[in-house]
Protein backbone atom coordinates (compact mmCIF):
# COMPACT_ATOMS: atom_id res chain seq x y z
CA UNK A 1 0.00 0.00 0.00
CA UNK A 2 1.27 3.92 -0.89
CA UNK A 3 2.00 5.76 2.01
CA UNK A 4 -0.50 8.17 0.61
CA UNK A 5 -3.29 5.68 1.20
CA UNK A 6 -2.27 6.03 5.21
CA UNK A 7 -3.61 9.11 4.88
CA UNK A 8 -6.48 10.53 5.82
CA UNK A 9 -8.29 12.16 2.94
CA UNK A 10 -8.99 16.03 3.04
CA UNK A 11 -11.81 15.91 1.36
CA UNK A 12 -13.47 13.68 3.79
CA UNK A 13 -12.15 15.66 6.60
CA UNK A 14 -16.20 16.74 8.37
CA UNK A 15 -16.57 20.20 9.54
CA UNK A 16 -13.87 22.52 10.26
CA UNK A 17 -14.80 24.70 7.64
CA UNK A 18 -12.51 28.17 8.63
CA UNK A 19 -9.36 25.92 9.22
CA UNK A 20 -9.72 23.73 5.62
CA UNK A 21 -10.39 27.11 3.57
CA UNK A 22 -7.26 28.67 5.49
CA UNK A 23 -5.07 25.79 4.75
CA UNK A 24 -5.99 25.72 1.41
CA UNK A 25 -5.78 29.30 0.63
CA UNK A 26 -1.62 29.32 2.03
CA UNK A 27 -1.05 26.56 -0.52
CA UNK A 28 -2.14 28.29 -3.14
CA UNK A 29 -0.32 31.08 -2.03
CA UNK A 30 2.37 31.11 0.38
CA UNK A 31 2.33 34.75 0.75
CA UNK A 32 -0.01 34.57 3.24
CA UNK A 33 2.60 33.92 6.10
CA UNK A 34 1.06 31.25 7.39
CA UNK A 35 -1.82 29.98 9.49
CA UNK A 36 -2.04 29.49 13.76
CA UNK A 37 -4.69 26.79 14.35
CA UNK A 38 -6.22 26.88 18.32
CA UNK A 39 -8.04 24.31 19.41
CA UNK A 40 -8.41 21.56 22.13
CA UNK A 41 -6.82 18.26 21.53
CA UNK A 42 -8.85 15.68 19.15
CA UNK A 43 -9.61 18.18 17.04
CA UNK A 44 -7.81 16.83 13.64
CA UNK A 45 -5.40 19.92 13.44
CA UNK A 46 -2.66 17.65 12.58
CA UNK A 47 -4.37 15.08 10.30
CA UNK A 48 -5.46 17.84 8.70
CA UNK A 49 -2.03 19.31 7.77
CA UNK A 50 -0.96 16.07 6.87
CA UNK A 51 -3.81 15.26 4.39
CA UNK A 52 -3.00 18.45 2.83
CA UNK A 53 0.40 17.95 2.09
CA UNK A 54 -0.54 14.52 0.72
CA UNK A 55 -3.63 16.14 -1.72
CA UNK A 56 -1.23 19.47 -3.18
CA UNK A 57 0.33 18.09 -6.81
CA UNK A 58 3.97 16.69 -6.75
CA UNK A 59 6.48 19.73 -7.14
CA UNK A 60 9.61 19.29 -9.35
CA UNK A 61 13.00 19.63 -7.44
CA UNK A 62 16.67 19.55 -8.46
CA UNK A 63 17.11 16.24 -7.82
CA UNK A 64 20.70 16.09 -5.54
CA UNK A 65 20.04 19.61 -3.84
CA UNK A 66 19.70 19.61 -0.05
CA UNK A 67 16.87 22.15 -0.15
CA UNK A 68 14.89 20.77 -3.31
CA UNK A 69 15.19 23.66 -5.43
CA UNK A 70 12.63 24.90 -8.40
CA UNK A 71 15.02 23.80 -11.15
CA UNK A 72 12.60 26.45 -13.29
CA UNK A 73 13.49 29.36 -10.77
CA UNK A 74 17.05 30.49 -10.60
CA UNK A 75 15.12 33.42 -8.05
CA UNK A 76 14.63 30.84 -5.45
CA UNK A 77 17.17 28.82 -5.55
CA UNK A 78 20.17 28.15 -3.38
CA UNK A 79 23.98 29.51 -4.44
CA UNK A 80 25.07 25.89 -5.26
CA UNK A 81 22.23 25.50 -8.01
CA UNK A 82 23.20 28.72 -9.38
CA UNK A 83 26.53 28.33 -9.66
CA UNK A 84 25.62 25.23 -11.42
CA UNK A 85 23.53 26.74 -13.95
CA UNK A 86 26.11 29.68 -14.43
CA UNK A 87 29.01 26.59 -15.01
CA UNK A 88 26.23 25.04 -18.07
CA UNK A 89 25.50 22.59 -16.09
CA UNK A 90 22.49 20.79 -16.87
CA UNK A 91 20.44 20.46 -13.09
CA UNK A 92 19.28 16.74 -12.81
CA UNK A 93 15.40 16.63 -12.02
CA UNK A 94 13.01 14.49 -10.09
CA UNK A 95 9.26 15.11 -8.91
CA UNK A 96 8.27 13.94 -5.40
CA UNK A 97 5.45 14.95 -3.22
CA UNK A 98 5.17 18.10 -0.95
CA UNK A 99 6.80 16.99 2.36
CA UNK A 100 5.95 17.70 5.78
CA UNK A 101 8.58 18.78 8.57
CA UNK A 102 7.60 18.35 11.91
CA UNK A 103 9.10 20.75 14.41
CA UNK A 104 9.84 19.04 18.12
CA UNK A 105 8.95 21.42 20.89
CA UNK A 106 12.55 20.93 22.50
CA UNK A 107 14.39 22.52 19.24
CA UNK A 108 17.08 24.27 19.84
CA UNK A 109 18.39 26.87 17.20
CA UNK A 110 20.86 24.82 15.79
CA UNK A 111 18.60 22.40 15.02
CA UNK A 112 15.97 24.81 13.37
CA UNK A 113 18.41 26.79 11.75
CA UNK A 114 21.48 24.79 11.16
CA UNK A 115 25.11 24.99 12.01
CA UNK A 116 28.16 26.57 10.46
CA UNK A 117 31.56 25.22 10.66
CA UNK A 118 33.76 27.89 11.80
CA UNK A 119 36.77 26.23 12.05
CA UNK A 120 36.61 25.06 8.78
CA UNK A 121 35.74 28.83 7.45
CA UNK A 122 38.58 30.20 9.35
CA UNK A 123 41.70 27.46 8.39
CA UNK A 124 40.43 26.45 4.66
CA UNK A 125 38.00 29.55 3.88
CA UNK A 126 35.32 26.71 3.07
CA UNK A 127 31.42 27.49 4.37
CA UNK A 128 30.16 23.99 5.53
CA UNK A 129 27.30 23.94 6.56
CA UNK A 130 24.85 21.39 8.27
CA UNK A 131 21.00 22.21 7.25
CA UNK A 132 18.64 22.41 10.24
CA UNK A 133 14.64 21.94 9.93
CA UNK A 134 14.47 25.35 7.76
CA UNK A 135 16.43 23.81 4.98
CA UNK A 136 14.05 20.98 5.29
CA UNK A 137 11.32 22.33 4.92
CA UNK A 138 11.41 24.62 1.64
CA UNK A 139 8.94 24.67 -0.57
CA UNK A 140 7.13 22.00 1.78
CA UNK A 141 4.39 22.83 5.05
CA UNK A 142 6.38 23.35 8.29
CA UNK A 143 4.15 22.29 11.23
CA UNK A 144 4.85 23.31 14.93
CA UNK A 145 2.86 21.48 17.03
CA UNK A 146 2.26 23.58 20.27
CA UNK A 147 3.76 26.76 19.15
CA UNK A 148 3.14 28.48 22.26
CA UNK A 149 5.22 26.19 23.87
CA UNK A 150 8.31 27.05 22.11
CA UNK A 151 10.88 29.38 23.19
CA UNK A 152 9.81 33.10 21.89
CA UNK A 153 13.42 33.37 20.11
CA UNK A 154 12.63 30.40 17.93
CA UNK A 155 9.20 31.49 17.19
CA UNK A 156 10.83 34.65 16.02
CA UNK A 157 13.22 32.92 13.73
CA UNK A 158 10.62 30.92 12.11
CA UNK A 159 8.11 33.74 11.44
CA UNK A 160 11.21 35.69 9.99
CA UNK A 161 12.02 33.29 7.56
CA UNK A 162 8.34 32.43 6.16
CA UNK A 163 8.11 36.29 6.33
CA UNK A 164 11.30 36.73 4.07
CA UNK A 165 11.69 33.01 2.61
CA UNK A 166 15.38 32.81 3.15
CA UNK A 167 17.22 31.56 6.10
CA UNK A 168 20.39 33.38 7.39
CA UNK A 169 22.84 32.08 9.86
CA UNK A 170 25.99 34.14 11.12
CA UNK A 171 28.71 33.13 13.25
CA UNK A 172 31.30 34.97 14.18
CA UNK A 173 31.05 37.20 11.60
CA UNK A 174 30.50 33.93 9.08
CA UNK A 175 27.32 34.04 7.02
CA UNK A 176 25.30 31.52 5.49
CA UNK A 177 22.24 32.11 3.31
CA UNK A 178 19.80 29.62 1.59
CA UNK A 179 15.64 29.30 0.34
CA UNK A 180 13.37 28.23 3.26
CA UNK A 181 9.70 29.03 1.57
CA UNK A 182 7.35 26.97 3.32
CA UNK A 183 4.48 27.19 4.33
CA UNK A 184 4.14 28.04 8.42
CA UNK A 185 1.66 26.09 10.34
CA UNK A 186 1.20 26.05 14.11
CA UNK A 187 -1.12 24.84 16.20
CA UNK A 188 -1.76 25.14 19.97
CA UNK A 189 -4.45 24.27 23.17
CA UNK A 190 -4.71 28.06 24.01
CA UNK A 191 -5.39 26.33 27.87
CA UNK A 192 -1.68 25.66 27.79
CA UNK A 193 -1.08 29.24 27.84
CA UNK A 194 -1.01 32.27 24.75
CA UNK A 195 1.37 33.81 22.53
CA UNK A 196 2.78 36.84 22.76
CA UNK A 197 0.48 39.51 20.74
CA UNK A 198 3.77 39.97 18.66
CA UNK A 199 3.84 36.55 17.33
CA UNK A 200 0.46 36.10 16.99
CA UNK A 201 0.18 39.01 14.44
CA UNK A 202 2.96 37.78 12.48
CA UNK A 203 0.83 34.85 11.39
CA UNK A 204 -1.20 35.52 8.68
CA UNK A 205 -4.19 33.55 9.44
CA UNK A 206 -5.60 32.46 12.34
CA UNK A 207 -8.40 29.98 13.63
CA UNK A 208 -9.71 28.97 16.06
CA UNK A 209 -11.24 24.98 16.56
CA UNK A 210 -13.35 23.25 19.11
CA UNK A 211 -15.47 20.01 18.81
CA UNK A 212 -18.52 19.58 16.74
CA UNK A 213 -21.25 20.04 18.21
CA UNK A 214 -24.02 18.67 16.28
CA UNK A 215 -24.91 15.07 16.76
CA UNK A 216 -25.17 13.86 13.15
CA UNK A 217 -21.86 15.54 12.41
CA UNK A 218 -20.47 14.07 15.10
CA UNK A 219 -22.01 10.12 14.13
CA UNK A 220 -20.39 11.26 10.92
CA UNK A 221 -16.86 11.71 12.08
CA UNK A 222 -17.07 8.81 13.67
CA UNK A 223 -18.10 6.56 10.71
CA UNK A 224 -15.81 8.03 8.75
CA UNK A 225 -12.75 8.05 10.87
CA UNK A 226 -13.91 4.14 11.15
CA UNK A 227 -13.82 3.26 7.85
CA UNK A 228 -10.85 4.87 7.12
CA UNK A 229 -8.93 2.55 9.96
CA UNK A 230 -10.65 -0.75 9.03
CA UNK A 231 -9.99 -0.04 5.10
CA UNK A 232 -7.45 3.40 4.12
CA UNK A 233 -7.13 2.28 0.93
CA UNK A 234 -11.12 1.29 -0.22
CA UNK A 235 -11.68 4.87 1.79
CA UNK A 236 -8.83 6.60 -0.01
CA UNK A 237 -10.30 5.23 -3.55
CA UNK A 238 -14.09 6.43 -2.46
CA UNK A 239 -12.82 9.81 -2.02
CA UNK A 240 -10.37 10.60 -5.20
CA UNK A 241 -12.79 11.92 -7.24
CA UNK A 242 -13.37 14.42 -4.44
CA UNK A 243 -9.83 15.03 -3.99
CA UNK A 244 -8.95 15.05 -7.62
CA UNK A 245 -11.44 18.18 -8.25
CA UNK A 246 -9.54 20.34 -5.15
CA UNK A 247 -6.16 19.50 -6.83
CA UNK A 248 -7.21 20.84 -9.93
CA UNK A 249 -8.85 23.92 -7.92
CA UNK A 250 -5.53 24.33 -6.43
CA UNK A 251 -3.77 24.40 -9.31
CA UNK A 252 -6.05 26.48 -11.84
CA UNK A 253 -6.24 28.90 -8.06
CA UNK A 254 -2.11 29.47 -8.09
CA UNK A 255 -2.32 30.16 -12.12
CA UNK A 256 -4.62 32.19 -12.06
CA UNK A 257 -3.83 34.32 -8.63
CA UNK A 258 -1.03 36.86 -10.41
CA UNK A 259 -4.19 38.31 -12.67
CA UNK A 260 -6.42 38.63 -9.76
CA UNK A 261 -7.65 42.79 -9.52
CA UNK A 262 -8.81 44.74 -6.34
CA UNK A 263 -10.56 47.64 -6.99
CA UNK A 264 -10.12 50.54 -4.68
CA UNK A 265 -13.44 50.23 -3.57
CA UNK A 266 -12.97 46.87 -2.66
CA UNK A 267 -9.54 48.37 -0.62
CA UNK A 268 -11.67 50.61 1.24
CA UNK A 269 -14.07 48.16 2.39
CA UNK A 270 -10.75 46.22 4.03
CA UNK A 271 -9.61 49.80 5.75
CA UNK A 272 -13.52 50.44 6.68
CA UNK A 273 -13.71 46.69 8.61
CA UNK A 274 -10.31 46.94 9.77
CA UNK A 275 -11.00 50.27 11.41
CA UNK A 276 -14.93 49.60 12.37
CA UNK A 277 -13.20 46.25 14.32
CA UNK A 278 -10.19 48.32 16.09
CA UNK A 279 -7.42 46.37 14.76
CA UNK A 280 -3.46 47.37 15.96
CA UNK A 281 -1.60 48.17 12.63
CA UNK A 282 -1.83 48.12 9.22
CA UNK A 283 -0.49 44.01 8.62
CA UNK A 284 -4.44 42.99 9.07
CA UNK A 285 -5.64 45.17 5.80
CA UNK A 286 -2.99 43.80 4.03
CA UNK A 287 -3.47 40.16 5.00
CA UNK A 288 -7.08 40.93 4.41
CA UNK A 289 -6.33 41.82 0.50
CA UNK A 290 -3.80 39.09 -0.18
CA UNK A 291 -6.64 36.89 0.70
CA UNK A 292 -9.63 38.17 -0.53
CA UNK A 293 -7.11 38.11 -3.87
CA UNK A 294 -6.83 34.30 -3.16
CA UNK A 295 -9.87 33.35 -2.29
CA UNK A 296 -11.14 34.78 -6.01
CA UNK A 297 -8.28 32.97 -7.27
CA UNK A 298 -9.64 29.95 -5.55
CA UNK A 299 -13.54 30.51 -6.57
CA UNK A 300 -12.20 30.86 -10.57
CA UNK A 301 -12.14 34.46 -11.07
CA UNK A 302 -10.30 37.45 -11.96
CA UNK A 303 -12.00 40.23 -9.66
CA UNK A 304 -11.99 40.63 -5.83
CA UNK A 305 -15.94 40.68 -5.04
CA UNK A 306 -17.18 41.89 -1.37
CA UNK A 307 -18.12 38.20 -0.70
CA UNK A 308 -14.24 37.93 -1.15
CA UNK A 309 -13.66 40.17 1.28
CA UNK A 310 -16.37 38.79 3.68
CA UNK A 311 -14.72 35.19 3.55
CA UNK A 312 -10.98 36.21 4.68
CA UNK A 313 -12.28 38.59 7.15
CA UNK A 314 -12.38 35.78 10.57
CA UNK A 315 -8.93 34.70 9.19
CA UNK A 316 -7.06 37.63 8.68
CA UNK A 317 -8.52 39.36 11.88
CA UNK A 318 -9.51 36.75 14.33
CA UNK A 319 -6.05 37.23 16.19
CA UNK A 320 -5.65 40.82 15.76
CA UNK A 321 -9.07 42.74 17.39
CA UNK A 322 -8.11 44.86 20.81
CA UNK A 323 -9.23 42.27 23.71
CA UNK A 324 -9.00 42.53 27.27
CA UNK A 325 -7.27 40.12 29.39
CA UNK A 326 -9.15 37.29 29.16
CA UNK A 327 -11.47 37.65 26.90
CA UNK A 328 -12.40 35.16 24.17
CA UNK A 329 -11.06 35.65 20.71
CA UNK A 330 -13.63 36.35 18.15
CA UNK A 331 -14.86 38.24 15.43
CA UNK A 332 -17.75 40.82 16.60
CA UNK A 333 -20.32 39.59 13.91
CA UNK A 334 -22.55 42.84 14.28
CA UNK A 335 -20.32 45.43 14.41
CA UNK A 336 -19.36 43.64 10.76
CA UNK A 337 -22.43 43.32 9.70
CA UNK A 338 -22.82 46.89 10.40
CA UNK A 339 -19.82 47.92 8.62
CA UNK A 340 -20.71 45.64 5.22
CA UNK A 341 -24.27 46.90 4.91
CA UNK A 342 -23.37 50.67 5.62
CA UNK A 343 -20.70 50.37 2.66
CA UNK A 344 -23.32 48.45 0.68
CA UNK A 345 -25.28 51.50 1.37
CA UNK A 346 -22.85 54.14 0.39
CA UNK A 347 -21.69 52.33 -2.69
CA UNK A 348 -24.87 51.77 -4.76
CA UNK A 349 -24.13 54.37 -7.15
CA UNK A 350 -20.45 54.37 -7.20
CA UNK A 351 -17.91 52.67 -9.31
CA UNK A 352 -14.57 52.78 -9.53
CA UNK A 353 -11.61 51.34 -11.67
CA UNK A 354 -10.08 48.54 -10.67
CA UNK A 355 -6.52 48.62 -9.87
CA UNK A 356 -4.08 45.40 -9.61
Amino acid sequence: MSELKKIYPFAAIVGQEEMKKGLLLNAINPKLSGILIRGEKGTAKSTAVRALAALLPEIEVVADCLYGCDPDDITTMCMNCRERLANGETLPRAQRKMRVVDLPVSATEDRVVGTLDIEQAIKKGEKRFEPGVLAQANRGILYVDEVNLLDDHIVDVLLDSAAMGVNTVEREGVSFIHPANFILVGTMNPEEGELRPQLLDRFGFCVNITGIIDPALRVEVVKRRAAFEEDPEGFADRWEAEQDKLRRQIIEAKALLPKVQISDEMLFLIAGIAIEMGVDGHRADLIMMKAAKTMAAFNGREEVSEEDVRQSVDLALLHRMRRKPFQELAVDRQKLQGVMAGFKHSHVHSHTHAVK
